[in-house]
């Protein structure tokens, strides 16, 4: 087990968020934002300044900690887990490697709220506070980096729906919607092994499923004002919502 003060997590942080320590945790806090919805966005993670092939876990892996948040219902997004940076959102911040994308592979607690829409499969939450994994294989960034070049054809809402299809015989997703008060502290866990992964709150199992990603994988706790869709009907959309100002705070991170 890792002392959680020496586990060599990097704050990041856009103009006017903020991440700080907060006694044996951290506390991360997005500022107010309207009109203008400028992206805000606090996060920590272990794999910003190094290539996606070096990032740090592999089963067998467990992760904990203690969280809880300003309010429920936020707009944007919010959780904690384990993933693989797909979509290379870390470009432009901290100095962060350009990441070509890959398939995802993630185990995460995670916050959605409307218009998100992040399941490829209708029986895999879509959006609200679930606990979820996605599975995919490893196929290389150069084979997939062609298939941008055809991005402007998700505008063709036939073409899109299709595309969505395929996508979903390629990452399997599983998840569960939970229900917790976010804003009273909870303890969670996510156990990953190779053939299993299981989420716990407060002791409790919540989720435990077959669909384990594939490593390796990094650590990431962030709280936003995105959001991102690519719903039943083909249609794909993504921006910034208004926010109010906002605040996650963690204590006791553990990996082991």
């Amino acid at each position: 087990m890792i002392d959680p003060l020496e586990l060599p997590l990097h704050p990041r942080h856009t103009p006017g968020a903020a991440v700080t320590r907060a006694g044996s945790g951290w506390r991360l806090q997005i500022p107010a934002r309207s009109l203008r919805r400028e992206y805000c966005l606090a996060q920590l993670d272990n794999y910003s300044a190094i290539s996606r092939r070096a990032f740090p876990y592999s089963p067998p892996f467990n992760f904990s900690l203690q969280a809880r948040l300003s309010q429920a219902d936020l707009p944007g997004t919010w959780g904690f887990g384990l993933w693989n940076d797909p979509f290379g959102l870390s470009i432009g911040l901290g100095g962060s490697p350009a990441r070509l994308p890959v398939l995802p592979n993630v185990a995460w607690f995670f916050h959605a709220s409307p218009p998100n829409w992040l399941s490829l499969h209708d029986s895999i939450p879509a959006r609200g506070f679930f606990a979820g994994t996605s599975s995919s294989p490893h196929i290389p960034s150069l084979l997939l980096a062609p298939t941008l070049l055809t991005l402007h054809l998700l505008t063709i809402r036939p073409f899109s729906r299709l595309l969505r299809r395929l996508a979903g015989q390629f990452i399997h997703q599983d998840g569960v919607l939970l229900q917790p008060v976010v804003t009273d502290w909870h303890a969670y866990s996510i156990t990953w092994l190779c053939e299993t992964c299981e989420f716990q709150i407060d002791g409790q199992t919540v989720l435990k499923t077959p669909i384990s990603p594939q490593s390796p994988l990094g650590l990431v706790i962030w709280i936003d004002n995105q959001f991102a869709a690519w719903d039943l009907q083909g249609h794909l959309a993504s921006g910034t919502l208004d926010n109010p100002a906002a605040w996650l705070e963690l204590a006791d991170i553990k990996t082991w």
